[in-house]
């Protein structure tokens, strides 16, 4: 097979158009990776708990190409994780598992990248699309399990851009509803900080440390909300880098103390950690680690300042090699679907 991409639908929410051309059997997804900036109420005293501020980046991305099969097959990076999604999707939504998937691109795995949930929401769309099922992100997620504290991910994969959720209801499990959903600046830039030798929490780990947190006070959760709602986000609209930058980083300040005693500090990377102080000394405030991190990130005001800090970065932190530095967009299109027309037989 000799696939030529014949690109079919120009956004990512247009999956009935993309169900019409039956006669193209191949699909590709591309889901962007996001930035987790935190909960806004971990307490939920009012009825609905979490809430959260999240940013989807241009990259890195997880990429899938899918096409039937007799049996299911996986190749690639996380091909087990892929092969899950497959099985526990078609289980739901009654679709049978013969797919081949290629993972021709992955997400680093618990890295606070969102891997897991793109990497599902990818797979599980391309088996519904195969399917002729037209289903939302949104009720795929749900079907995976996918946004059980937060939906940035969804909202990532569905339309990008720097989105705000409404937190979780008290005995519902719908995924948190998106309140809000703006651009991120075209000029801006975010530095994203690796550590190769570290992984966040995940699973039974994540699970025990959520539950064991300390309290979080009313008082925090308001001052929270307030950062997000009367200051982040306006600053958004304005393209107001400094206001951003400013509340982003309170937010993490005051999370990254809050989650130190789970996590070993407020970064659960000490060589991570180093690199924040290091662009704190220099003056940048919209610093933090993406959810259980190791990932951290930095918020810049142009390319300019993008390409001076991480050529200071790579030079001053040249004897890590665990560490890692990339600048990147933001990314406002949310998932990339793309049916890809067969030249010889599938």
């Amino acid at each position: 097979m000799r696939p030529e991409e014949t690109p079919v639908n120009k956004t990512t929410l247009d999956l009935k158009a993309a169900n019409k051309q039956e006669e193209n059997r191949v699909v590709r997804i591309t889901a962007p990776g996001r930035l987790h900036l935190g909960f806004l109420d971990l307490a939920g005293t009012l009825g609905r708990r979490f809430g959260s501020l999240g940013i989807t980046l241009d990259r890195p991305a997880t990429v899938v190409r899918m096409r039937p099969a007799a049996r299911l097959t996986a190749t690639g990076p996380d091909a087990g994780r892929a092969v899950a999604a497959v099985e526990k999707a078609a289980r739901h939504f009654g679709l049978g598992t013969g797919v081949e998937v290629t993972v021709e691109a992955a997400l680093p795995p618990h890295s606070g990248l969102g891997s897991g949930t793109q990497l599902g929401l990818a797979v599980a769309t391309g088996l519904c699309l195969l399917g002729g099922l037209e289903l939302t992100p949104r009720e795929i997620g749900a079907a995976l399990g996918r946004g059980a504290r937060s939906s940035i991910g969804i909202g990532a994969f569905t339309e990008g851009g720097v989105i705000l959720d409404g937190g979780k209801k008290q005995g519902s499990n719908a995924p948190p509803p998106i309140l809000s959903r703006l651009p991120f600046p075209e000029d801006w830039r975010i530095l994203l900080v690796y550590d190769t030798d570290h992984q966040g929490l995940s699973g039974t780990a994540e699970s025990t440390a959520m539950e064991t947190l300390p309290v979080f006070a009313d008082t925090l959760a308001g001052h929270m909300a307030r950062l997000a709602v009367m200051v982040a986000l306006p600053a958004l609209a304005e393209a107001d880098v400094d206001y951003f930058s400013a509340a982003v980083g309170e937010m993490q300040r005051l999370l990254g103390e809050h989650y130190a005693d789970a996590q070993g500090g407020r970064y659960t990377s000490t060589s991570v950690a180093e690199v924040m102080d290091w662009l704190e000394s220099r003056g940048l405030r919209g610093l933090g680690q993406s959810s259980w991190g190791p990932t951290g990130f930095a918020i810049l005001g142009s390319p300019e300042d993008g390409e001076r800090i991480i050529s200071e970065a790579r030079t001053r932190f040249a004897g890590r090699p665990a560490l890692a530095f990339d600048c990147v967009r933001g990314g406002n299109a949310g998932a990339r679907i793309e049916w890809l027309a067969c030249v010889e037989q599938c």
